[in-house]
């Protein structure tokens, strides 16, 4: 805890630059799996607070060290503990998510083989005053940020930053440059209320839709300078305080730090905790944490683990993708065709051809390897994503109202 205050923008500058790009030899790998629950006989109502707070007082330790939280809508997350590379973090998890079913087979729910709730409209079931502040925010701009919050799952990935700051630069920019093709390739989330939606990866519609302010990709060469404006450029959205939480105070960071808002400057405390409340597709935290790919069915939750791995760790893998997504960068194309259009199909057979030789050089699991070549199979070599095996998605009509009072210019 640090009640250091930020003068100015420079300052701003220089905790991002300390704080959030950590440089160090990148070998780490954690995982974070998020999933919407169902109950198997009463799909469509909501799981009881109640059993989820049982599922997680009884969740702990979990064999391979993970820890379960729950999201704002009741969605269950294993978070692992730092791993020494990616066959070590797929062991442990493994471990946990069968853990996790078997308790969640104990309670007649199940993971939902989906990045979206196909059927059940938002509800938040977490009362924190943080949920508290982000829902009057959001609810002030369109449907999009409650849907994020309630009713959606995401693999993440974490990888260290860099072993320098040319380095943090080229893992910067590889991670965002293969965005839309790993978007496309594991888009999994194409029912909203019953309806297809029309989009293969409805959930990346949602975060695109949200707020561009906290969620879209920061703009700039310099990782650190982007992000550090990035920060300083997003409203607040919630500020702590012994006496209460001031939800959406109406000014940007930067206009606190200026004055521009009136009152004592932020302290790092208060910059950390802003940095918290930023969601775009990557997130750096003193690691890189890739957060556009949705959850995939049951069985695939490695797959995006060990592919994002490979291609950023693996020198060899790293150019292949940085040239194979070159021409693939639109992010909106790519959660609405999904590796149905051209360019994003090319891309996503290079990167996962890329992967698989890269985690042959790694010495990843075989069985690790065999889930992804599985996975090409299934998918990638046949211009398909996981939505298209969502059933209704080709014979009932796209919902073109789908987030339509979110829309913006």
């Amino acid at each position: 805890m640090s009640e250091q205050l930020l003068p100015d923008e420079t300052s701003v500058h220089a905790f991002v630059g300390r704080i959030c790009f950590k440089t160090g030899p990148p070998q780490h790998v954690g995982g974070e799996l998020e999933w919407l629950l169902s109950a198997t006989p009463d799909p469509i109502h909501p799981v009881a607070l109640e059993t989820l707070d049982d599922l997680i007082r009884e969740s702990a330790p979990m064999p391979g060290g993970s820890r379960v939280t729950l999201e704002p809508g009741g969605q269950v997350e294993l978070s692992s503990p730092v791993a020494e590379n990616l066959t070590r973090c797929w062991q442990g998890l493994r471990a946990d998510v069968g853990r996790l079913d078997h308790l969640l087979a104990e309670r007649n729910l199940i993971r939902q083989p989906v990045a979206l709730d196909p059927v059940r409209p938002p509800r938040r079931m977490l009362r924190t005053p943080r949920y508290d502040a982000m829902q009057d925010y959001f609810d002030c701009r369109g449907d999009a940020g409650m849907l994020m919050m309630t009713s959606t799952a995401s693999v993440q990935v974490n990888l260290d930053a860099g072993a320098d700051p040319a380095d943090v630069n080229q893992r910067w920019r590889l991670l965002h440059a293969m965005g839309p093709t790993l978007v496309a390739a594991f888009a999994n989330s194409p029912l909203h209320r019953g309806r297809p939606t029309g989009w293969k990866s409805a959930r990346q519609r949602i975060l695109l839709a949200a707020d561009p302010a906290r969620m879209a990709v920061p703009q700039g060469r310099d990782p650190a300078s982007a992000w550090a404006e990035y920060a300083l450029s997003a409203p607040v959205m919630v500020c702590p305080r012994p006496d209460g939480w001031l939800a959406s105070p109406g000014y940007t960071f930067r206009e606190w730090v200026t004055g521009v808002a009136g009152g004592c400057p932020p302290t790092e405390d208060d910059l950390a905790y802003h940095l918290t409340t930023l969601f775009p597709p990557v997130r750096p935290r003193g690691w890189m944490e890739i957060r556009y790919l949705d959850t995939p069915p049951a069985a695939w939750w490695p797959v995006p683990l060990a592919v994002v791995t490979a291609l950023v760790n693996d020198p060899i893998a790293a150019d292949t993708a940085r040239e194979a997504t070159e021409a693939a960068l639109d992010w909106q194309v790519a959660a609405r065709l999904g590796p149905a259009e051209p360019e994003l199909h090319r891309a996503g057979v290079r990167c996962f051809d890329a992967a698989l030789s890269a985690l042959s050089r790694m010495g990843a699991d075989p069985d690790l390897v065999a889930l992804v070549s599985a996975f090409v199979e299934r998918f990638v070599s046949r211009r398909r994503c996981p939505a298209d095996d969502v059933g209704g998605t080709e014979t009932a009509p796209a919902d073109h109202r789908f987030l339509a009072t979110a829309e913006r210019p």
